[in-house]
């Protein structure tokens, strides 16, 4: 850490960590809540689903909006091909499933259907990553982001917080094309500033640094923020991006990180064959080459409890803090 970089802002943010006491929130809850209020709003909005209107928290919706919640059954192909259907005739359609269903069985739908005709479909998935633990590797949806990041005109989203939760629903109502929103399941601490903007392509930068980068999605963001206090305590300025836009990426923002720090780790839950971290990866060695460290899921993911699968491949603020010390050729740290 003696090479001469360009200092941190003076008004560099600091977004603390979550404590271990933080209260912790399922995010399907403010779904619920936000999409009632846009049909509310607007009679255009429509909820297609899956036989998944408990899973998706969506009991409440179809009571109060019982002709506008259309559950297709188990047949994810022609959910998607409904919704797309149902944005040609001029309404929002939000589509929601478990995340690997509506991905896996629906990708040639939401490919065409949606993205290549450019209609303004919402697809909401629904527990992904491996919120859904102990029913194992059919169940997970971590091949999500680098499934949709290929395809092009679909905007990835993957909010990392109520607020952003919330934030992203109104994006993707206003938004008019189509879009795939990642709904937490796994609880998560607020880690959104008060008053933060949500904007299309933006990442968030939680907190400035000038000796190591840390990006991350999702629920990785908070364990970022608890690592870069501990990587504080030791000396070792950490900047913790939040990028909620898997794609289209904030590729200034990630460039000014490798240009301003030493090297970047970036954790996602989600594989690393073409997510988040391979997007920053391609970017940064085509135009700032910087140490990286990728953590994220290798293989099908095993059988466990949520918290323990994300421990199984270091997606922790142990593994986190690990990374950079890594990435930065220090010496291990046991404290």
């Amino acid at each position: 850490m003696t090479e001469t970089r360009t200092p941190a802002r003076t008004d560099a943010p600091v977004t603390p960590a979550p404590g271990p006491d933080a209260p912790v929130y399922d995010c399907r809850t403010v779904f619920a809540e936000e999409l009632a209020a846009l049909a509310r709003e607007d009679e255009r909005v429509v909820v297609v689903c899956n036989d998944s209107v408990g899973s998706s928290n969506l009991v409440g919706f179809r009571e109060e909006f019982p002709d506008r919640l259309i559950n297709v059954g188990i047949a994810e192909q022609n959910m998607v091909g409904v919704g797309a259907g149902l944005a040609n005739a001029g309404l929002v359609p939000f589509v929601s499933a478990a995340g690997p269903f509506l991905t896996g069985r629906a990708l040639e739908q939401i490919k065409a259907d949606c993205a290549y005709s450019g209609f303004r479909v919402i697809l909401c998935g629904q527990s992904p990553g491996m919120a859904y633990g102990e029913l194992g590797p059919t169940h997970h949806s971590v091949e999500d982001l680098s499934w949709l990041r290929a395809v092009a005109g679909l905007t990835v989203v993957v909010p990392a917080d109520r607020a952003q939760t919330r934030a992203a629903l109104r994006w993707a109502y206003a938004h008019e094309g189509p879009s795939y929103l990642r709904i937490p399941r796994f609880k998560v601490p607020d880690v959104t500033p008060p008053d933060a903007p949500f904007e299309h392509g933006r990442a968030q930068v939680l907190r400035e640094g000038d000796d190591v980068t840390l990006v991350a999605i999702g629920t990785l963001v908070s364990r970022a923020l608890t690592a870069a206090e501990r990587l504080a305590a030791e000396g070792v300025s950490a900047r913790v991006l939040n990028v909620p836009f898997v794609d289209p990426l904030d590729t200034a923002e990630i460039q000014r990180a490798a240009e301003e720090t030493q090297g970047l780790v970036v954790a996602e839950e989600a594989t690393l064959s073409g997510g988040l971290g391979a997007a920053v990866a391609s970017l940064t060695g085509r135009h700032r080459p910087v140490p990286l460290r990728l953590l994220g899921v290798t293989g099908f993911a095993p059988t466990g409890s949520p918290e323990g699968l994300l421990e199984h491949f270091g997606l922790t603020a142990d593994g986190v803090h690990a990374a950079a010390r890594d990435v930065l050729g220090l010496p291990s740290s046991t404290s």
